[in-house]
């Protein structure tokens, strides 16, 4: 296994990697929607907040010489689910190809790291 921390990357909100590859696939952390810049800072509102996790997940993704075409799975954690799914939906689409949707698992939780509204971990497979 390797064992991933991105320079530039998310800082990371308690003791992880960014990310752990093993046989082919990578396994990235759920990210918060704050910046490297800006640790613990949040935007406000579940679309601002939705694309500075997508970015932040960019970040790590670039990092490992790999893109969003190459998720092959995602977890999404919403902490007001019922008012935030529609709109999560919507911005969640715009950073994939039509037709080239990963696999989702989306649930509601009563809380996350800095007050967030989303977090979003990925499972990724190098291309060979």
């Amino acid at each position: 296994m390797r064992f991933h921390m991105i320079p530039g990357g998310p800082t990371p909100v308690a003791p992880f990697s960014h990310a752990v590859e093993t046989d082919g696939l990578i396994f990235v952390t759920g990210q918060m929607p704050d910046t490297p810049e800006a640790p613990g800072v949040l935007p406000d509102g579940i679309v601002a907040q939705t694309r500075a996790v997508m970015e932040n997940l960019r970040l790590v993704l670039d990092g490992l010489g790999v893109g969003f075409e190459d998720v092959a799975m995602a977890r999404i954690y919403l902490t007001r689910f019922k008012d935030d799914y529609p709109a999560l939906n919507e911005t969640w689409r715009s950073y994939f190809a039509p037709g080239r949707l990963p696999a989702r698992t989306c649930v509601g939780v009563t809380g996350l790291a800095y007050d967030a509204l989303v977090e979003i971990d990925l499972v990724v497979r190098r291309p060979a």
